[in-house]
């Protein structure tokens, strides 16, 4: 019997790289990409040119660990292998897509090919999709389809009035309230509650809030046409992977009719005992589907709920990255403030609803105007804010020159009245070397923003 013998030094390994179905990136040294195969670019749904030639420093990368929290540019696998010398083996990596804003999740390996400084020094990062891994399957259809009211809000602020602020409310809670999502999302659950809502059972809420522990009450609460009705609630704070209490979640169900009715239904206690024990047991099922649904709210927290722009916290963390890139580059940075002038009076005149459409409709022309990589977000009530790396200052002028025209032209129609808006914007630029905090360039945005304000508006001030 013979055998034939393979000599595999033969075989054409980019030609098995180019079939492979797991994503492979070559990086140089310096962290830019050399070589993309083609399960790499279907994978992370980015085209060839915007893969080959950038960095690690690129602002289009937005990785999150396993919590759903922001991934520091030290732990980018390129740069943990340069800094440690050692392999990367199975490490768990989230991307969001800025498209969609949903999170593909990776299994990363990665080393180094060559000898550190040498010129064929490489570092080879190889991925595959796990994501339907890391979500077998979908919570939210869960919570969407419960029959219990689900509401979870943020930990990090419980005060009255902003806070608790509402981050996800299921459909049997728009069905009991009449309110739909896009009216609660960023209120408080206390516009539930009316004159008659048990003052002892909200301080007894508030006090278990303030220590982060679950709390269990029976509370009077108003739809939005202002019908009472009774719920009986239980508060559960929920954790991430390091402990702490970043959210809350509230199962409740309408007890109404058993409230209103507790006279006549004396006689069935036993069931009203039974009836509380099998509730128990739904909150415990609830409780483990809220936690498989957690990294999807998280990313929730990152685009403001009205204009579907970045939120402030976004927006920060998109800066540091370009000013980490222009720093690098020898770049220079310009940060402006837009605000809608007279908008008091739009939504006085014309009520709020016509405010939240004047609201989307700059934040459509604003997303429409810049670039992928650039910075932008809602900064707050009418302010937007953007950030971009520019050469020269003449790109910033010509930016904010783009967007006042824009703003200007663009026809606002409400009710049969046709509304016409402008802008002023303060426009603060530096080299990003010269940067020592972002604080700087706020506050120097926000006094020039106030000087276009002070003299006439519909201008753009720059420094």
């Amino acid at each position: 019997m013979s055998s034939t013998i393979i000599n595999i030094d033969n075989l054409n390994i980019k030609n098995i790289l180019e079939h492979a179905h797991i994503g492979v990136i070559i990086h140089r040294a310096d962290t830019s990409v050399v070589y993309a195969n083609p399960a790499a670019i279907q994978l992370l749904n980015l085209s060839y040119d915007q893969l080959i030639g950038k960095d690690a420093y690129d602002p289009q990368w937005a990785f999150v660990d396993e919590n759903g929290l922001p991934l520091e540019l030290s732990k980018y696998p390129v740069n943990q292998v340069l800094n440690s010398k050692q392999r990367i083996e199975n490490k768990t990596i989230g991307l969001i897509d800025h498209t969609t804003k949903d999170i593909s999740w990776f299994m990363v390996n990665a080393y180094m090919e060559g000898h550190e400084g040498a010129k064929n020094c490489f570092i080879v990062v190889t991925f595959s999709d796990i994501t339907e891994q890391k979500k077998p399957f979908s919570a939210e259809d869960i919570l969407e389809n419960a029959q219990d009211i689900i509401i979870v809000t943020e930990a990090d602020n419980i005060e009255y009035p902003e806070g608790p602020k509402i981050v996800y409310v299921n459909r049997a809670f728009e069905k009991l309230t009449g309110y739909t999502k896009d009216e609660v999302i960023g209120e408080s659950p206390r516009i539930l509650q009316g004159s008659l809502t048990d003052k002892e059972a909200r301080k007894s809420i508030y006090q278990a809030l303030r220590k982060k522990q679950s709390v269990s009450q029976t509370l009077l609460n108003y739809d939005k046409c202002g019908r009472p009705y009774w719920i009986d609630m239980n508060i559960i704070p929920l954790k991430n992977n390091s402990g702490q209490v970043t959210h809350f979640a509230a199962i409740e169900r309408d007890i109404s009719q058993i409230k209103f009715h507790q006279e006549q239904l004396a006689n069935r206690n036993n069931d009203l005992k039974a009836l509380k024990a099998n509730l128990e047991k739904r909150v415990r099922e609830r409780t483990l589907s809220l936690q498989q649904a957690k990294t999807q709210l998280e990313s929730m927290a990152y685009f403001d709920p009205l204009t579907q722009l970045p939120n402030r916290r976004f927006f920060s963390i998109h800066l540091s990255k370009l000013i980490a890139a222009a720093k690098r580059r020898k770049e220079m940075i310009a940060l402006g403030l837009i605000d809608i002038d007279n908008f008091k009076s739009v939504n006085d005149t014309f009520g709020h609803n016509a405010g939240d459409e004047i609201l989307k409709k700059v934040a459509e022309i604003i997303s429409d105007l810049f670039r992928h990589e650039d910075a932008i977000c809602r900064y707050g009530g009418e302010e937007f804010a953007f950030s971009i790396i520019i050469n020269e200052k003449d790109q910033a002028e010509q930016a904010c020159d783009r967007l006042l025209q824009a703003i200007r032209n663009a026809q606002y129609q409400f009710e049969g009245s046709s509304i016409t808006i402008t802008a002023s914007i303060g426009v603060f630029t530096t080299l990003a070397e010269h940067i020592e905090n972002e604080h700087e360039l706020y506050r120097n945005a926000d006094s020039l923003m106030y000087k276009a304000k002070q003299n006439g508006k519909n201008r753009y001030y720059m420094g």
